[in-house]
């Protein structure tokens, strides 16, 4: 990673339109890169370290989801925070604590497959199955999924720990890794809860909860994934409070719809290029926005249908189809877009007074373009 030793190795020139295609920008590519080669790198040691078959196999695993697929998102942000903050200086342990945000993800990820009965992540088997998938192939005894499932809950508690373990060999300052550990410690706290109130709001389509899928969003996808990243990186940067509060106000527009894009695709959108089945938000009963938009306009009957079919684990695709219906005759799915669409335009006027250099204004400027019409 030496090409990547100084900040101004990051900087290319790229544009978000033709009227800024000489605007500088920060090559989010190459984060990518070298993300996943801290996290090859640190993986590997781990592989080597393990001194039994079942151990390798476990470890490998893991090793396979964190590198098999994954935008990058949380660590190309925690960059962006420390380039927003004028960050100077050897940017490696930089990407290692950025990589740390990689590994916490995985660990959620985990614990999140296992408790949602999803059976695939990234287009291919989920954790729990993989691991379930080993012990059958090695004919382990007992039931093999309960297995799979016990065996993802420990190795997402091993991935937890690795995420701290990288943050702490990453060589910072003793008072940058002090405030970065603060700035973690509540990312840790608001996914929790936001997975709590998640897990509340389960099994099925219930009027007047708007306000609390909004929360959900914010704790859950808003602050976890875009506001903290570039808090974390900021404060590496030594950030004054102008930055760390210009970096609160895109990320949580942006992360809100970031979420609301993510609902959207949950149910309407393609397989092959979300990497789940589009039935899975619908039979796990998801708590979102588009649904309670949809609890809140609909008619009696299409109530009792969204209360009937919503949370419900045989559904099928005909019943999907009846679901969707009524979100589209609701005006839920068009309201949804709507509030994207004004988050976006409120991240991009907080980008025009941000006290951010020219090229991390360019980046997050099309990263929050990415992110609010994605597809997968």
């Amino acid at each position: 990673m030496g090409v990547l030793s100084s900040s101004a190795s990051l900087l290319t020139h790229e544009g978000d339109h033709p009227s800024s295609i000489d605007a500088p920008a920060i090559d989010t590519s190459e984060i990518r890169v070298a993300v996943d080669a801290v996290l090859a790198g640190f993986l590997d040691a781990k592989l080597r370290d393990a001194d039994t078959p079942a151990l390798s196999a476990a470890i490998g695993t893991l090793r396979g989801f964190v590198l098999a697929g994954g935008k990058r998102i949380r660590p190309v942000l925690c960059v962006c925070g420390w380039y927003a903050g004028r960050g100077e200086g050897d940017l490696d342990p930089v990407l290692r604590a950025a990589a740390s945000l990689e590994l916490f993800h995985a660990f959620a990820l985990i614990h999140d497959d296992v408790m949602d009965g999803s059976a695939t992540r990234r287009g291919q088997p989920s954790v729990h199955r993989a691991l379930a998938d080993i012990h059958r192939r090695q004919g382990g005894r007992g039931d093999a999924d309960r297995f799979g499932s016990n065996a993802a809950v420990l190795l997402g508690d091993l991935t937890l720990v690795w995420s701290y373990e990288l943050l702490h060999t990453a060589g910072l300052a003793h008072d940058r890794e002090r405030a970065a550990t603060a700035v973690l410690d509540a990312m840790r706290t608001e996914v929790m809860l936001g997975q709590y109130l998640d897990l509340l709001g389960d099994g099925g389509a219930e009027g007047g909860e708007f306000a609390r899928a909004l929360a959900i969003a914010r704790y859950k996808t808003a602050k976890y994934t875009v506001e903290r990243p570039l808090h974390l990186g900021a404060v590496l940067a030594g950030a004054d409070s102008a930055t760390t509060e210009a970096c609160t106000d895109f990320a949580l527009p942006v992360g809100e719809a970031f979420q609301f894009r993510d609902d959207l695709l949950g149910v309407f959108g393609d397989p092959l290029k979300t990497g789940k089945p589009v039935v899975d938000d619908l039979r796990e009963g998801k708590h979102t926005v588009l649904m309670a938009i949809a609890a809140e306009r609909a008619s009696p009957s299409q109530l009792r249908l969204l209360e009937d079919l919503v949370g419900d684990q045989a559904l099928d695709e005909r019943q999907a189809g009846a679901v969707r219906a009524v979100l589209e005759e609701t005006g839920a799915r068009q309201e949804v877009e709507r509030m994207i669409t004004d988050r976006h335009r409120m991240a991009l006027a907080v980008l025009g007074r941000a006290p951010f250099p020219p090229a991390v204004t360019a980046t997050m400027r099309r990263l929050a373009r990415s992110l609010c019409a994605r597809v997968s």
